[in-house]
């Protein structure tokens, strides 16, 4: 258990963030994701718009947003 979470999770070479959620790899997200993560920490993914909070040590996904366009 890294970061004293439930939830099973890893990063990739690319320093992306991955997350084992209901049997599926769910991406975190980059620079959103808080490191360490700790209770009640909730971010936004730029990239899918997919946001998720830390829940009782585990990652949830509790919602999604419209995903904003990056000006660059």
């Amino acid at each position: 258990m890294a970061f004293h979470l439930k939830t099973k999770l890893w990063q990739t070479g690319a320093l992306d963030w991955w997350a084992m959620i209901d049997n599926d790899d769910v991406y975190l997200g980059s620079r959103e994701f808080p490191l360490p993560p700790e209770e009640g920490d909730e971010w936004v993914v730029r990239s899918t718009g997919d946001r998720f909070k830390v829940i009782d040590a585990e990652i949830k996904l509790i919602g999604k947003e419209e995903v904003q366009e990056q000006p660059w």
